[in-house]
């Protein structure tokens, strides 16, 4: 099974989530940065070109041998149904076309999640912002491992097994862990990706649809693109809660890898969140940070020191009434 993990715990801390605090000193200090503020007017059309690109690929798929398929969407398809999934984080926040247009930034993650298979996009913006404001906390954040996946990925062996099923753990963890009612969106997203899956099965046939849900699910496991669910917020470095990614891989991922800045300006755009690190470097050029998605995956299985148990956690407080 290999080595054990040298953590008993997570790492527990009784002071708030750094994030405002350092917001709040940076606006002081770069008021500036506030022009950044809004969104992007590309973004829409890079995600409609991803989108487009998956759904031309599925013609040339549907009639591959299983072992190229695979392949294909390890390699291809996934990576783009992986940068969907980032877009659609960006779209929880708003940023596909504002914070005045809610409903569009809505319709156009349901456009967004259509070559992902399953309909994630109005979950995925329920539980990601309850994330951003409880950081950390053992109940409302649901980024965080269970108490049980901890003890039972806690080996060399058994870390490598629990990436293989971080999309899983991903997808069902806020389920078990902090379960909502689902509001009327989300059953509107599953009629949309319901109706789409099944024209897609009835007109290219079922190969198709393996081709777009395992390239979902294998881009989320053991895939460099899916380093930054790990390099986010694992503590590599005692004290330190949330890490930033500056490595080539943020091209395809809407700068997801820039997570300090995200986390400290959500309402920054990915395609400015360098401009905010450039205008206050001494606020996280300091700051631990990781060059390689890949290296973040190979030190989390074979370092002692890492593992689902190095997570820093807060006592819940409960929300506001």
């Amino acid at each position: 099974m290999g080595q054990h993990v040298s953590r008993t715990d997570f790492e527990w801390v009784y002071t708030e989530e750094p994030h405002a605090t350092r917001r709040k000193m940076i606006l002081e200090k770069y008021p500036q940065i506030k022009k950044l503020f809004g969104y992007d007017p590309m973004f829409k059309w890079v995600v409609t070109g991803m989108v487009l690109t998956q759904l031309i690929s599925m013609y040339f798929v549907k009639d591959l041998n299983y072992p190229m398929l695979f392949l294909l969407a390890y390699c291809f398809g996934g990576v783009i149904n992986h940068s969907l999934m980032l877009a659609i984080h960006e779209i929880a926040h708003n940023l596909a076309f504002g914070h005045a247009r809610p409903m569009a930034n809505r319709l156009f993650g349901y456009f967004a999640n259509l070559p992902l298979g399953i309909p994630v996009s109005i979950s995925f913006k329920k539980y990601h912002l309850i994330h951003h404001r409880y950081q950390g906390d053992e109940i409302l954040d649901t980024d965080l491992p269970t108490l049980l996946e901890a003890k039972l990925f806690c080996t060399t062996f058994g870390k490598f097994c629990w990436l293989f099923l971080q999309p899983f753990f991903y997808a069902f963890r806020p389920l078990f862990v902090y379960p909502q009612p689902p509001i009327f969106m989300e059953y509107i997203n599953l009629v949309i990706q319901l109706i789409f899956d099944g024209l897609v099965w009835y007109f290219l046939g079922g190969k198709v649809l393996v081709y777009l849900l395992c390239g979902s699910v294998m881009a989320m496991g053991v895939h460099p693109v899916a380093g930054h669910f790990v390099s986010e917020h694992y503590m590599y470095k005692k004290g330190f809660e949330t890490y930033s990614y500056y490595g080539p891989l943020n091209w395809i991922t809407f700068n997801v890898g820039y997570h300090n800045e995200h986390h400290d300006f959500p309402a920054v755009p990915g395609s400015r969140l360098p401009e905010v690190k450039r205008i206050a470097p001494e606020f996280y050029n300091n700051l631990p940070q990781h060059n390689s998605w890949t290296s973040v995956l190979y030190d989390f299985v074979m370092d002692p020191e890492i593992g689902p148990y190095a997570r820093t956690k807060r006592k819940h407080r409960g929300l506001p009434s």
